[in-house]
């Protein structure tokens, strides 16, 4: 591994229906990223954490995106970090923190395509692994949580605020995106998703294929036409049993191999150029083990082989 690896860490949960994963970061860390990506090779810097405050000090404002502010702002440094880190040719790995986050990072990516190719530049592929389709708006969401918001909004349907992080609109193109494990999603969502021209792998279709001929069209698709690849990996996408330290749970959820293949065969397609890892809660964690596992995922995804 050549490029830079940049560190990221965004200590949110203000997205998130329960505290916790604002801890997410340092449990990452405690779980060993540094000696990661230390033994593959990595040049490492890390940009330590964001200074986020808490929730209790804060009003909500409107129940249908809470903390919709600070949540905008949060975003909007990310975004700028974001940038900067490809400006210089390294590689933006974001530990979080709740996985509205991820408005931040792709507006970064898709703001630094267009510093360097002009407005007409082609978005970011994206490959989206979660349990959950993330695409609710405001007036679909069913607790005003925003990190069931991010996708719609990189796509363009979301408040203002989050819409316009690093400039006004759409920030990716539905047919350059694909969503992986999807196994939970609500009622008004569901028809969102079908109009939005999302590609969605559910863990019916992996279960009927197989997670290698999903990841092979899943990789065709993020990959057509885009320069850029990001990889955004909500650890709720795994199944609880080799997962349980995050707050939205669903059984039946990607195994153990099948999450370091498809990470594998993005190393092995070597188009990756951005990450985020969230969702991660230690307060529901046994011994850090999914921080531990999701260490594990992101050496994966930087090329780490068994043999």
């Amino acid at each position: 591994m050549q490029q830079p690896v940049h560190i990221l860490g965004v200590p949110l949960d203000h997205g998130a229906g329960r505290r916790g994963v604002g801890m997410g970061p340092s449990a990452l860390r405690v779980g060993g990223l540094h000696r990661a990506l230390t033994l593959l090779g990595c040049t490492v810097s890390d940009w330590g954490d964001l200074d986020i405050a808490a929730p209790e000090t804060l009003v909500p404002g409107d129940n249908t995106a809470r903390y919709l502010a600070l949540i905008a702002t949060v975003c909007e440094q990310v975004c700028r970090q974001v940038v900067e880190v490809l400006a210089n040719d390294g590689l933006p790995l974001v530990i979080g923190g709740d996985h509205s986050l991820a408005i931040g990072t792709l507006a970064g990516i898709a703001t630094h395509l267009r510093k360097r190719h002009g407005a007409a530049a082609a978005p970011p592929g994206l490959i989206w692994f979660d349990a959950h389709c993330d695409s609710n708006t405001p007036q679909s969401s069913p607790s005003g949580n925003i990190h069931g918001m991010p996708l719609a909004c990189l796509l363009g349907n979301g408040p203002d605020a989050l819409t316009g992080v690093g400039f006004a609109g759409a920030k990716l193109d539905a047919a350059r995106c694909v969503l992986v494990g999807v196994r939970d999603i609500d009622d008004e969502e569901r028809r969102l998703v079908k109009a939005s021209g999302l590609r969605v792998f559910t863990i019916a279709e992996i279960d009927k294929r197989g997670m290698a001929a999903v990841m092979d069209e899943a990789l065709a698709i993020a990959c057509a036409k885009s320069s850029m690849l990001h990889v955004s990996f909500d650890v709720d996408a795994l199944d609880p049993d080799v997962a349980p330290g995050t707050g939205t749970t669903k059984p039946g959820g990607l195994t153990y191999r099948e999450a370091h293949l498809a990470l594998e065969m993005v190393a092995d397609c070597g188009r990756m150029s951005s990450m985020d890892m969230v969702e991660v809660n230690p307060t529901l964690d046994l011994h850090n083990r999914t921080a531990e596992l999701a260490v594990e995922l992101i050496a994966s995804a930087l090329g780490k082989r068994i043999l």
